[in-house]
């Protein structure tokens, strides 16, 4: 197949269109789950959590946080998932539509394949039957509600060692026997999948349904390297890169009207980095993990996206107890017109009283431009 010959602006309106951060901004929140295919869970609140944000950017203050709960708990249109097919990263914890469970649960149950998670479950069969027995008895549960029988305790130098009871809570979640029910505060509550997920939902069968998914991670994403989503869509050239592209044949040639926008460091805009930097000339790197002397853009930074370039990061953290917002500093890769700046602190402004804050600007609040410390 002749690939298709995209120009890199073009490409970058289709990536942002799909994501739906043009200005034809989506008005529902189940709606726009199905297009992103997930908002993905983080507990990392230092401006808001990121399923939150991502919503936020483009529902707008129309978007509340129990929005999200009530589809989650008490609709069940949404279901929380730790997916194990991301592409990029490590099995990530997000919220899916309930309408997609039947894409993932052929996966699930076979999951996992191999490797140590078998071996421990295996040794643990027992404790696997009681975790199971005592939900069914008294789910939903929180974890310190299920007692801790294993045999051979979870081998990590990490946080999960020894917390026996939740990794097997996760591991059945991950094989679809188990599943989160809602939450009390940031604590999951767990009981049996089967009072959890609808009944009588039509299992894809895994190549199938292997296949749809790589289509609709290709329709959320509009362009996407072409390691990543298998056969899906068409293949595409963009001018300068020399990258293999796939593209959504559907989202080329539309028109496109750009806005300004705040975006979460995990948004799918930016997740993978190397298209980020291809596309957009967009560097990034999420430096909550770097000590505070090594970075470059602060703990949380938000990535700014205006018409249809990612143009600085936002340095900004959420102080719910002093009820303000403190702005640190505006990044700029490329310097901002005064109307930039405008969209930006309009921005600002919204994401502030959508939380209930005000803005704040400390003495050491800056503006930098590619590193370069503005007056």
């Amino acid at each position: 197949m002749t690939a298709l010959r995209l120009e890199r602006n073009e490409a970058r309106r289709i990536a942002i269109r799909a994501q739906r951060l043009d200005a034809d901004r989506p008005t529902d929140l189940l709606d726009l789950v199905r297009q992103l295919t997930f908002l993905q869970l983080d507990p990392t609140a230092a401006v808001a959590p990121s399923a939150d944000l991502i919503a936020w950017s483009r529902l707008g203050s129309s978007y509340q946080p129990a929005h999200l709960q009530q589809a989650i708990e008490r609709d069940r249109t949404m279901f929380e998932h730790k997916a194990q097919d991301d592409p990029i990263n490590p099995p990530i914890a997000m919220v899916r539509s309930t309408s997609d469970l039947g894409l993932h649960l052929a996966a699930m149950s076979a999951w996992p394949p191999e490797g140590a998670t078998v071996d421990w479950l295996q040794a643990n069969r027992s404790f696997r039957h009681d975790v199971l027995d005592r939900l069914r008895d008294a789910g939903p549960l929180l974890s310190r509600e299920v007692p801790d029988t294993s045999v051979v305790p979870w081998p990590s130098s990490g946080w999960t060692n020894n917390r026996n009871v939740t990794k097997m809570l996760e591991v059945l979640t991950a094989r679809g026997e188990v599943a989160t029910s809602g939450r009390i505060g940031r604590q999951r509550t767990w009981d049996l999948a089967e009072r959890v997920y609808p009944a009588g939902v039509d299992i894809i069968p895994e190549p199938e349904a292997k296949r749809i998914r790589d289509e609709r991670r290709l329709r959320a994403l509009g362009i996407a390297r072409a390691a990543l989503v298998g056969d899906a869509g068409e293949p595409a050239r963009v001018a300068g890169s020399k990258l293999e592209w796939r593209v959504d044949p559907d989202a080329v040639g539309k028109p496109f009207v750009g806005r300004t926008a705040l975006l979460s460091p995990f948004d799918r805009l930016i997740h993978d980095r190397i298209r980020s930097e291809d596309l957009f000339d967009f560097q990034y790197i999420l430096e909550m993990y770097k000590p505070t002397e090594a970075r470059r853009w602060g703990y949380f930074a938000l990535p700014i996206l205006h018409e249809d370039r990612l143009i600085g990061k936002l340095d900004a953290v959420a102080n719910r107890k002093s009820g303000v917002l403190a702005v640190n500093a505006i990044h700029e890769d490329v310097p901002f017109t005064s109307e930039v700046m405008a969209a930006v602190r309009a921005q600002i402004d919204d994401l502030a009283g959508w939380m209930g804050l005000e803005v704040s600007e400390p003495r050491t609040a800056s503006r930098t431009v590619r590193g370069h410390k503005m007056a």
